[in-house]
């Protein structure tokens, strides 16, 4: 979908959308000599109930010449002077109203808000409408005309001078959620760890250095935990490397993010219920996020020192499989015996953190992983869980969340935790008891963080697909945690 931005209302056909803080305030909307559209606009907002609330529709046709336009006022709330959210909210009512309406131009008059920062809430309208218009609809040839998008062009009337340079900053986070979304969506035999690292071959033409590394090369690096999760399939792991570095060298360390990258996950040898183990394609919602992130900072061209690790794997049964009770030696030197196969992310997770602290040496590093069930049943599906050894950096990603809507929640760490993965035989072993399954997954993957180093854990397992419409996104791939990491960057690592 085009958004475009301009000063006044266009002449010819299109839906227009006229937002208000109230209801009182949709009859005012029509100009002199409208009057019997203003008395309509009155009587259907009390009808209906609209009482203007953000993210709120009141739909009409009302006469104009010799037919009918079609006017949407929506909802913004009293409180959107200035309020991102509320401008994100307007946009992807709007669309999700009129993607598959037949229409295929809207224009949305944001003149008569007096906003604060008109660029930026206009900007804020285009990302809400851009995000909620995304769909994944390549392998769908038998879709009824009516349920196709039909919107194809967003208008924004008085975002006033900066507006497309507001947008050019918005539409590069909304292309890096797109991008993280498709990798999610899309099927296991379609994305697993080569395929994965061919897709991000396109950020390259961003800025993007890419490096892969092999088996034969993790092999040599000693990255025993992460290459026993892969051994049963007959797909090669790769760890891919991100770097986008937009300080030109003058930041020497790099903040870096490592996401889990599971491409398929059926829990290996200690395999999961037949049921629902399709969805098991987004277990590496926690790379896709790493790579969408990366995209959007190299688009908008942050100036910031930033690496992406991918660990991708495919957790497969069979021969050649790891079994329950091996002990697997990772890359820094520590042995861990593996209770069960399907613990697997905190082995790619731990592997990935030792090479990239050992590469890199960054002081930050936040890692992101749909990592344990245990996370949905605590916090089921309006927040990650985040866990930290640095109250600063927690506070960072917390704020962080807060403003872009990908929300965290902090969870405990502690001694009496770490105990609960003590090894008879091995130095750990990869899960503890059912109780406090999320924070002993945590301590697992803090054992591999040295000293000095901030280090975050983000457990997403309930975030990154979704099983209904939500604001910003439909049913399926949410591209959760692409804008917490670029704020994240943007408030606290950019020169």
């Amino acid at each position: 979908m085009k958004v475009e931005f301009a000063a006044a209302c266009p002449s010819g056909a299109h839906v227009l959308v006229l937002p208000v803080t109230s209801p009182d305030a949709a009859a005012g909307r029509f100009p002199a000599g409208h009057e019997a559209a203003a008395d309509l606009a009155k009587r259907s907002a009390t009808a209906a109930r609209f009482g203007g609330e953000a993210g709120s529709i009141l739909e009409l046709f009302v006469p104009e010449a010799e037919g009918a336009r079609r006017v949407l006022f929506a909802g913004v709330g009293a409180a959107a002077n200035g309020e991102g959210t509320a401008a994100e909210q307007l946009g992807a009512a709007v669309v999700a109203r009129l993607l598959t309406s037949g229409e295929n131009r809207v224009v949305i008059d944001l003149t008569a808000l007096g906003l604060g920062d008109p660029a930026d809430f206009a900007a804020r309208v285009g990302l809400g409408a851009k995000l909620r218009s995304w769909r994944h609809d390549i392998y769908r040839t038998k879709l009824p005309a009516k349920a196709k998008p039909s919107l194809a062009e967003l208008v924004i009337v008085g975002g006033g001078e900066r507006a497309d340079a507001a947008w050019a900053r918005q539409d590069a986070v909304a292309e890096g959620v797109a991008f993280t979304r498709m990798l999610v969506a899309e099927p296991a035999n379609i994305i697993y760890p080569e395929s994965f690292v061919e897709r991000c071959r396109e950020l390259e033409a961003l800025g993007v250095q890419i490096e892969t590394l092999d088996e034969d090369q993790m092999r040599a690096a000693g990255m025993g935990a992460l290459l026993g999760v892969s051994q049963g399939s007959a797909r090669p792991a790769r760890l891919l490397v991100l770097r986008w570095d937009g300080t030109d060298g003058a930041e020497a360390e790099p903040v870096a993010f490592v996401g889990k990258g599971v491409t398929f996950d059926t829990g290996g040898i200690s395999i999961k219920p037949a049921a629902g183990m399709e969805d098991m394609k987004w277990d590496m919602g926690g790379a896709g996020a790493v790579a969408g992130a990366i995209k959007a900072l190299a688009a908008r061209k942050a100036r910031a020192h930033v690496v992406g690790i991918c660990g991708l794997v495919e957790n497969m049964p069979s021969g050649t499989a790891q079994r329950p009770g091996d002990v697997v030696s990772t890359m820094s030197g520590q042995t861990v015996e593996v209770i069960n196969t399907d613990a697997e992310g905190r082995l790619v997770l731990c592997d990935a953190l030792t090479w990239v602290q050992r590469r890199f040496k960054p002081k930050t590093i936040v890692d992101l992983a749909t990592l344990t069930g245990a996370m949905i049943i605590a916090l089921g599906h309006e927040y990650g869980g985040l866990f930290s050894n640095s109250d600063d950096l927690a506070d960072q990603l917390t704020a962080a969340g807060r403003k872009t809507g990908d929300q965290l929640w902090r969870m405990p760490l502690g001694d009496p935790y770490d105990k609960l993965i003590e090894s008879q035989i091995a130095d750990m072993k990869n899960v503890g008891p059912r109780p406090g399954g999320s924070i002993t997954a945590a301590q697992f993957l803090l054992r591999y963080i040295e000293e000095g180093v901030r280090w975050a854990h983000l457990d997403i397992a309930g975030m990154v697909w979704a099983a209904k419409p939500g604001l910003l996104w439909d049913k399926g791939a949410t591209g959760y945690g692409v804008r917490l990491l670029d704020r994240l960057v943007a408030d606290n690592f950019e020169k």
